[in-house]
């Protein structure tokens, strides 16, 4: 399936679920509670046509064709 990630055109699989896109954009394995499995903090936040979509349900939300997602990523520092 074709989606947007960050404005960009992307291809993922047609059974891809948002926990698919992070684990894919981040090179970790996420779990289905959308924690990392290596216990470090993961540190982004997602968005699905423009909706925020909480870490508990990345799982269960699965993409769709011309789904537009944003991935953002906490950063600190002052």
């Amino acid at each position: 399936m074709n989606i947007k990630l960050n404005g960009a055109d992307h291809t993922l699989s047609d059974d891809a679920s948002v926990t698919t896109l992070v684990s894919h954009v981040t090179g970790r394995v996420v779990d289905s509670s959308g924690q990392a499995a290596d216990g470090r903090k993961i540190g982004v936040a997602v968005a699905r046509n423009s909706e925020v979509v909480p870490r508990s349900q990345w799982a269960a939300t699965a993409l769709a064709e011309g789904d537009e997602l944003e991935i953002v990523t906490a950063v600190q520092g002052g």
